[in-house]
């Protein structure tokens, strides 16, 4: 991969460009400061700015690092599934679930900053999420034989009036949407080749809801007509084909910061753990085991495989980066070939970047 020019880095650094950081990192000569392209902070004039590859040259060259973008600590996206992860366990701990303003300080972030990321990485808000838990915490308890009473209580209902209250919001849930298999919604899609194979983007207006790769674009559409038989598809226009260049470079070099809002459709364990997996940076690999304990499942090794096989949005959750205890590749729904690529680009991408 060729080295971007500096006005192309400027660009990016004008544009706030997320999936510049990484690439290269940008100095201020006025101030002494170095930040990512990404950074929030006030555009300084292109001709106070230098660049480097690496943030370590820029320290020696005298610079210290933002203490807004902090580029030498974790991006923004893993910091945000950080705080996600641990909201979810915080949620399932109890059965009382805390109001947003105790979660947030639970973990320490503001209520309305934890909403937001809360809403963009798993689709639903933490009461939402809270509603799912507790539904299915009746349904387990009625299976095992429990009386419906018996049942609620277990799960932490205060009422039947509550239940039915609580029920109706977690049906309004994206797992429900993807049980009915896109029934009342619109969807558009676009497919495009990779160098692995074929790639197909489908969205709403919240987001790509599948990013499916496939050995043609008939596989791959028929596929998305399994997931959403019951939905209106679409091919070309806007949301997919707004998406599809940046999913196509995120395939040919898969990251962590790669700032697609996603929506994200799947029961409130599925979500644990895809939130879990986009918090692992590019280029490392887990096992099965260990991210069931990071869960805090740790004997749900099998169910944590099942969510990973269940993952509806290859590379941007990141299921290829677990692996078996041996570390073996195991399997991979689009095939083990895809993984060993995505893994060897981030592995290589890790090397250019130190």
């Amino acid at each position: 991969m060729s080295r971007a020019s500096d006005d192309e880095r400027w660009r990016a650094v004008a544009a706030r460009d997320r999936r510049a950081d990484g690439e290269f990192f940008y100095a201020v000569l006025t101030t002494g400061i170095v930040c990512r392209p990404s950074c929030g902070a006030r555009l300084p004039k292109r001709a106070h700015v230098t660049f480097f590859d690496e943030l370590a040259s820029a320290v020696r060259a005298g610079f210290r690092p933002c203490l807004r973008c902090r580029p030498d600590g974790e991006s923004p996206d893993a910091r945000a599934a950080r705080i996600v992860t641990a909201a979810c366990r915080a949620l399932e701990e109890e059965i009382d679930p805390p109001s947003l303003a105790e979660l947030a300080a639970r973990i320490g972030a503001s209520p309305f900053h934890l909403h937001r990321l809360f809403r963009a990485l798993t689709g639903v808000t933490p009461r939402q999420y809270a509603a799912r838990l507790r539904s299915e915490r009746a349904a387990a308890a009625l299976s095992r034989g429990a009386c419906v009473t018996t049942a609620l209580h277990e799960a932490g209902f205060s009422s039947s009036g509550r239940y039915y209250s609580d029920d109706l919001a977690a049906r309004a849930m994206a797992p429900s949407r993807a049980r009915r298999k896109g029934e009342g919604e619109a969807l558009a899609y676009a497919t495009a080749r990779c160098s692995l194979g074929v790639v197909l983007v489908a969205a709403t207006e919240r987001g790509p809801c599948a990013i499916l790769l496939g050995d043609t674009a008939a596989s791959v559409r028929a596929e998305l007509r399994g997931r959403f038989s019951r939905a209106q598809l679409r091919e070309g226009g806007d949301p997919a084909v707004s998406v599809l260049a940046r999913v196509v470079a995120l395939v040919e070099r898969p990251r962590e910061d790669h700032g697609l809002p996603l929506d994200v459709r799947g029961t409130a364990f599925q979500q644990r753990v895809w939130a879990a997996l986009r918090a692992l940076p590019p280029g490392e690999t887990i096992t099965y085991a260990a991210l069931a304990s990071r869960v805090g499942a740790p004997r749900a090794a099998r169910a944590v495989a099942a969510a990973c096989a269940a993952n509806p949005l290859a590379v941007a959750i990141p299921c290829h980066r677990v692996v078996r205890g041996d570390g073996g590749l195991a399997g991979y729904r689009w095939g083990v070939p895809r993984k060993r690529a995505l893994l060897e680009r981030e592995r290589a991408a890790g090397r250019r970047s130190r």
